[in-house]
């Protein structure tokens, strides 16, 4: 694949600034050309030698590029891409990143550029944002979706998903409505779900807030996406409704045969239940990307003794390995090991494992 292309991004957040760091990483050689109304964000883009050139606008220094990304708020796309038309080369391809791929495409198709632009979705992500924590690894491992408009030449998208591809990404390619069908499934829904058990014993807790104080475990693992943006989250029920209300309404039938089933007591259907669900829960391939993100952690035993926990944090940080949670578990019905220490790469996993087990300590891998 050629490295001499030009690569435009209108956004340059965490996802943008990430794909932007991948692309001066695995070609060199491409020139890059940004702009985001985070002139911070520029500038320290520059300096990292990741853009070529800050643009003041979405504007005609665009012209010559070989691909444009949309990465900046979803909200900002239709706009954008007004602007864009007036300067954009028949031979550019234009791809945004957006979790929910049918409203674009439509109006991809109502401003008539239908035979340059295939959707992105790079299934990555982070709960720090901004170009300050983007980087190019990122992607790495990532399923990317790519969802084409059927006028894109197949020579169009083939070199697209092999420029993904060499980014480290796995790109995947789906109609645009299928997209939405599947993360509604997959990522939306589940979103809504745990939204709502938290809710729900947030609305039965007593007032001294029992429930909140012993809540751990399984609890808090199949809830922990709730703690997710609730701007980007509604954002996403208003643009991808359909699809979500279709698959609640079927999780709120299979609630109520769940609910059957425990109220008449059926041993047989209930053993199924949990089995048929284990049996496909534990076929899934663990990997850190997707839609909902795992947690990497370690547990280990510690004494009960002033000093014990900060003398864990210190051993880490004189490492070099970055704490993204540290607690006590109180309630241990799931897990093994007093303390729980959670990071934010894989890596620091078996790192730290290492680490501690040769300073004594009992240590318990377990990525969630």
């Amino acid at each position: 694949m050629k490295s001499d292309f030009i690569c435009g991004f209108i956004g340059l957040g965490l996802i943008g600034g990430s794909i932007a760091k991948a692309l001066r990483q695995f070609h060199p050689n491409c020139r890059i050309l940004a702009y985001d109304i985070n002139q911070n964000a520029l500038k320290s883009a520059v300096k990292d030698g990741v853009v070529d050139l800050a643009l003041s606008s979405a504007g005609w220094e665009l012209k010559d590029c070989n691909y444009i990304f949309l990465c900046a708020p979803v909200s900002e796309n239709d706009q954008n891409l007004l602007k864009l038309k007036e300067y954009l080369s028949p031979d550019c391809l234009l791809t945004d990143v957006g979790s929910v791929k049918t409203n674009i495409h439509k109006h991809i198709e109502k401003i008539g550029l239908k035979n340059q632009f295939i959707g992105g979705h790079p299934m990555a992500g982070s709960e720090r944002t901004g170009y300050i924590n983007s980087k190019a690894l990122l992607l790495e491992n990532a399923y990317y979706i790519l969802t084409p408009c059927p006028e894109v030449p197949a020579s169009m998208v083939s070199d697209f998903r092999k420029l993904i591809g060499s980014l480290g990404a796995i790109p995947l390619i789906l109609d645009c409505q299928q997209h939405d069908y599947i993360t509604a499934a997959v990522s939306h829904l589940p979103h809504v779900i745990a939204a709502s058990l938290v809710n729900l014993i947030h609305q039965s807790d007593s007032d001294e807030g029992t429930m909140k104080q012993i809540a751990a475990g399984g609890f808090k693992d199949i809830t922990r996406i709730a703690s997710s943006s609730p701007l980007m989250w509604q954002q996403i029920c208003l643009s991808n409704g359909e699809n979500i209300c279709r698959l609640l309404e079927n999780y709120i039938q299979s609630l109520m045969q769940i609910r059957q089933q425990i109220q008449e007591a059926q041993p047989d259907a209930l053993y199924a239940f949990f089995d048929d669900a284990r049996t496909y829960r534990d076929s899934f391939i663990e990997a850190s990307s997707g839609p909902i993100k795992k947690s990497f952690s370690l547990r280990i035993e510690i004494a009960d003794e002033p000093g014990a926990l900060a003398a864990i944090a210190t051993i880490l940080a004189l490492n070099q390995i970055s704490i993204k949670n540290i607690g006590i578990v109180h309630n241990r019905e799931q897990e093994d090991g007093v303390l729980r220490v959670e990071f934010y790469e894989e890596e620091s996993i078996q790192k730290s494992a290492d680490i501690l087990r040769s300073k004594g300590y009992t240590v318990y891998e377990k990525g969630a």
